[in-house]
């Protein structure tokens, strides 16, 4: 384990020196400063805030770090979380974007840390990760000893709607994509792709951000465009209602005029015109099992299982009807 006197050896400083310049302590000059941190930084060296004042006790406590509070999208898997650590002695920190929450992360100022956060860097999680702090991550897949992934079948879901729009006589099919960086969207684009070239259909992809915005601008393109297709598979329900919201204002109705999907089942996708087809899955159920996963690796050691969250295509009305266009 490597220790405050280690990066002091390294940086080539007294002890104290290397103390004042990791905490913001202290009378020493920044180019002593600079050597310190740097040499931490080589060591992947860690202060652990909570530790030094504990006496080496286990804080225990959950880290949850997720972009932003707002949204059923966010709220549903918090309360997942939050329901399974009241069964247990733990508490949470739950951590929005702000300047706090990296300090929180990386001097392991709690047990073990759940992120859906794509802001926070994968090299920073895997240099964190370790058997006394381990991470599970929601939003991206890292085959790093101490970080376990727990992802959607996203391959399933875009599968399974796919083939309901097959079957019901589209053949011009559009995907719009949401962000490039984003492994949700990745899986669900390759996946659309696939079925695609399995039923020997190209597929144009539309870019947008996972915005309902995004998708009102990129439906504008093709609506100008006039070359319709039969359907567009949106990879979130934000831009599935952004393009049913442009088609509206042209006079066009899904599923008649094309046929709508999205993904992800957020509230507002039952109560739109027409209703949004979309896929879902239990977002406490998701939640609930980062959070007992984590805590049961926590107390007991148990390794992680292997698993992906189930998903489930919800026909309603952008897409439930026979396509019958010409």
């Amino acid at each position: 384990m490597i220790t405050i006197k280690d990066v002091a050896k390294r940086a080539n400083v007294s002890i104290t020196s290397a103390s004042y310049a990791l905490n913001g302590t202290g009378t020493i000059s920044e180019a002593t400063r600079q050597r310190v941190l740097q040499a931490a930084e080589d060591l992947n060296y860690h202060p652990n805030a909570f530790a030094r004042h504990l006496k080496k006790q286990k804080t225990r406590t959950l880290g949850v770090f997720i972009t932003r509070f707002g949204g059923s999208f966010y709220e549903e898997i918090l309360e997942g979380i939050h329901d399974a650590v009241l069964q247990t002695e733990y508490e949470l920190i739950v951590c929005p974007e702000s300047r706090t929450k990296r300090k929180i992360l990386t001097q392991r100022q709690v047990d073990g840390a759940i992120v859906f956060d794509s802001k926070i860097q994968s090299e920073v999680i895997i240099k964190l990760a370790s058997k006394g702090y381990p991470i599970v991550v929601l939003d991206r897949q890292l085959d790093v000893e101490y970080v376990f992934p727990l992802l959607l079948d996203n391959q399933q879901g875009v599968k399974e709607a796919f083939q309901h729009l097959y079957a019901g006589g589209a053949r011009k099919m559009f995907f719009i994509s949401g962000a490039l960086d984003s492994l949700d969207n990745t899986e669900r684009m390759r996946a659309f792709l696939e079925e695609g070239e399995h039923h020997h259909i190209q597929i144009p992809v539309f870019n947008g951000n996972f915005t309902e915005e995004s998708g009102y601008a990129v439906a504008k393109l093709i609506i100008q465009a006039n070359d319709l297709p039969d359907a567009v598979f949106c990879a979130n329900d934000q831009m599935a209602i952004g393009f049913l919201r442009a088609m509206n204002e042209h006079h066009l109705r899904a599923p008649n005029d094309i046929a709508v999907i999205g993904f992800d089942d957020i509230q507002i996708a039952r109560y739109t015109q027409p209703s949004l087809t979309t896929i879902g899955a239990s977002r406490f159920l998701w939640g609930s099992l980062a959070a007992n996963w984590l805590i049961d690796f926590l107390e007991n050691g148990t390794p992680f299982p292997t698993y992906r969250i189930p998903v489930e295509l919800i026909i309603r009305e952008s897409s439930a009807k026979t396509i019958q266009r010409t």
